[in-house]
């Protein structure tokens, strides 16, 4: 079964628009891949290019890749990297973090990546936060591809990066025709940066989300083309998710958006502390008027 699923628009800060592919009407995980935004390309000429001040995040793990530009992260571990193409920052949010994402003042033109986010297992959810720069990502190359494996393993190529659960993150460019062996365990799902491409005989361009159920030890991709493969093991836990927050029931969603509102001390006790650099964190949203649940992982007809 594969299924076409068209992405939304929505604002991030003041100044950029995300196409939102995941959580979507059908779907809300793939494996344990919970949430993907992809922006630009966008001219940010004399532009502020990407804004999003100090915000929390918990229960999960933030994934940034770049296609064009700068992106400067800073969180409240003292974390300061500014991430460009072809690199990987993963921070870990595990029991609370926050941080905040810039488009320097000198940058260039264009600015064009993805966003994701990855749930943490159970097992993991509450531990100490962390963040992981990688400037330099293990490749597969012939002369039909370009492949950069970004998070977990293809094709006996592994990533560095640190995950708790079995995922697949993979940038692909291609000029023609490339099959993969994949885990017939995993579910995939295909977002297109650049061009149109054909993955086991279904289309798509960019702004939608190709899903792909698990039985599959092969995928057909063809182009020209960019994009992004995405794969994990169906993630079976029960998830509330709200704004930045992933958890797993009401109550934490609201201890947590109390501990952010309360306002940083900075004197250590905070569980999601300060981010350096004296820009005014984001307020949190009211929380709804009714009670927040657990979603299924997808719609069922």
């Amino acid at each position: 079964m594969s299924i076409l699923e068209e992405g939304r628009d929505v604002p991030l800060g003041r100044y950029t628009v995300v196409r939102r592919s995941l959580p979507n009407k059908t779907r809300r995980t793939v494996g344990a891949w919970c949430f993907l935004d992809h922006f630009g390309p966008e001219d940010v000429t004399g532009k502020p290019g990407m804004r999003v001040p100090p915000h929390p995040h918990i229960g999960l793990q933030t994934v940034s890749w770049l296609l064009s530009g700068e992106v400067r992260h800073r969180d409240s571990l003292g974390s300061d990297q500014v991430i460009y193409p072809g690199q990987l920052n993963i921070m870990t949010s595990g029991r609370g973090i926050s941080h905040s994402e810039n488009s320097p003042t000198s940058k260039p033109p264009l600015l064009h990546g993805l966003q994701l986010w990855v749930a943490l297992p159970s097992i993991a959810r509450d531990i100490d936060p962390a963040f992981q720069h990688l400037p330099d990502l293990p490749e597969i190359s012939d002369k039909s591809a370009r492949i950069v494996v970004a998070v977990g393993a293809l094709e006996g190529v592994a990533s560095p990066a640190v995950v708790h659960s079995e995922l697949l993150g993979a940038d692909i460019t291609l000029d023609g025709t490339v099959e993969l062996a994949v885990r017939a365990d995993f579910e995939h799902a295909v977002v297109v940066t650049e061009g149109v491409a054909r993955v086991d005989g279904d289309e798509i361009g960019p702004g939608s989300l190709l899903y792909l159920d698990p039985g599959r030890d092969r995928l057909r991709v063809e182009g020209p083309a960019r994009l992004f493969l995405l794969g994990g093991v169906p993630f079976e836990e029960e998830l509330v998710m709200w704004w930045n927050f992933v958890a797993r029931s009401h109550e934490e969603i609201v201890a947590a958006r109390e501990d952010w509102m309360a306002r940083p001390k900075g004197d250590g006790t905070d569980r999601f502390g300060v981010v350096p650099g004296g820009e005014e964190p984001l307020p949190a949203p009211p929380l709804p008027t009714t009670r927040l649940l657990p979603r299924p992982r997808y719609r069922r007809s």
